[in-house]
C-alpha cells in the first residue's frame, strides 16, 4: 500500500475573509488551521503569512517564526515556508531582493517553496531571474532545508531538470506541479500527465489544481504515483457553491480519496522518509 503525502496550503496570498470567512489571517489562526490539518491527515503544511488586521499579503519574518513555533509546539507536521515574497519584490533585481525573498530559509523549516520562471498575478507577469532559483537551491542546501520546487509551466520543468542535472538539489528532488495559474499548465488530468512524463522516475512529485480542477488533478496525481496538495490557497469551495469551513475539510476529502484508491495517507514520519528529510 503506497503512502501518499498530503500538503495543506492553509492560506496563500489571495483568498480573503470576504471570499470565505474561514480564511485565517493572524499567525495564531494560521497555526491553528495547520494543526487542525495535521490532525485530519496532512503530513506537510505550506505557510504564507498575512497582515493580522487587514489580511493583506505579508512577508514578515517574525510572523513566519511565530507560525512555525506555534505549529511545532503542538505537533510533528512538516513545515513548508513560502519564499514567494511580495510581487513588488519580484520586480526588483539584485542580491538584496534575493536575500529578502529567502529570509524564511534562515528559520530552518523542514521545507521551503522555490518558484521558478514567471508568475501571473492579476494579469501581470513577473519573472524570477535565473539567479533566484540557483541562489535559493544553494542557501536551502546550506541550511538543511528541502526545496519544494514549484512548477507552473513546461519551461519550469526543463529548468528544474537542468538544476537536477547540476546537482543543486539533495536526493530525491521534489517538484510541486501547480496547475491552473493563468497562462500556465491547466488544472486538468491531461496537462498533469503531459508534465509528469517529462520527469525521471527518481523525482518525487506532488500536484494541485486550482478551483474546480482540484478534485480531477488530485485524483490523477494519486493514480499516477504522485502526492497531493489541498487548502485555501488553491480553492475556497468544498464543492460547487459550498464554501469550505476549514482547511481540515479539504484534508479529510483527500484522505477519503486516497483510501478509496487503496492507498494510505502518509504520516509526517512517512513524509520525512519519502523526501529524505
Amino acid at each position: 500500500m503506497r503512502k501518499v503525502i498530503i500538503t495543506a496550503a492553509v492560506v496563500g496570498s489571495r483568498p480573503t475573509k470576504e471570499m470565505n470567512p474561514a480564511v485565517p489571517y493572524t499567525p495564531k489562526e494560521i497555526a491553528e488551521s495547520a494543526v487542525e490539518s495535521y490532525k485530519a491527515g496532512a503530513s506537510i503544511v505550506h505557510i504564507h503569512v498575512r497582515d493580522p488586521k487587514t489580511g493583506a499579503s505579508e512577508f514578515n519574518l517574525e510572523y513566519f517564526k511565530e507560525v512555525k513555533d506555534r505549529i511545532q509546539d503542538k505537533c510533528s507536521v512538516l513545515v513548508n515556508l513560502s519564499t514567494s515574497g511580495q510581487f513588488d519584490q519580484i520586480m526588483k533585481v539584485g542580491e538584496e531582493a534575493i536575500e529578502y525573498r529567502l529570509q524564511p530559509v534562515t528559520l530552518k523549516p523542514d521545507l521551503c517553496s522555490l518558484d521558478l520562471g514567471s508568475l501571473n498575478f492579476q494579469d501581470r507577469v513577473f519573472s524570477n531571474p535565473p539567479q533566484f532559483g540557483r541562489a535559493g537551491a544553494k542557501i536551502m542546501r546550506n541550511y538543511g532545508v528541502k526545496p519544494e520546487v514549484e512548477v507552473f509551466d513546461v519551461g519550469h520543468v526543463y529548468q528544474a531538470l537542468d538544476f537536477i542535472s547540476e546537482g543543486l538539489f539533495e536526493a530525491p528532488p521534489y517538484l510541486q506541479f501547480c496547475l491552473g495559474a493563468k497562462w500556465g499548465l491547466g488544472a486538468t488530468p491531461e496537462d498533469l500527465m503531459f508534465a509528469v512524463k517529462k520527469i525521471p522516475d527518481h523525482v518525487v512529485w506532488s500536484a494541485f489544481g486550482t478551483g474546480k480542477g482540484q478534485l480531477p488533478v488530485m485524483t490523477m496525481s494519486v493514480l499516477l504515483g504522485g502526492h497531493i496538495r489541498v487548502g485555501f490557497e488553491d480553492n475556497i469551495y468544498l464543492m460547487k457553491g459550498v464554501l469550505a469551513k476549514s482547511n481540515a475539510q479539504f484534508v479529510e476529502m483527500a484522505v477519503n480519496l486516497i483510501q478509496k484508491l487503496n492507498h494510505e495517507a502518509a504520516s509526517p514520519e512517512d513524509a520525512r522518509q519519502i523526501l529524505n528529510i
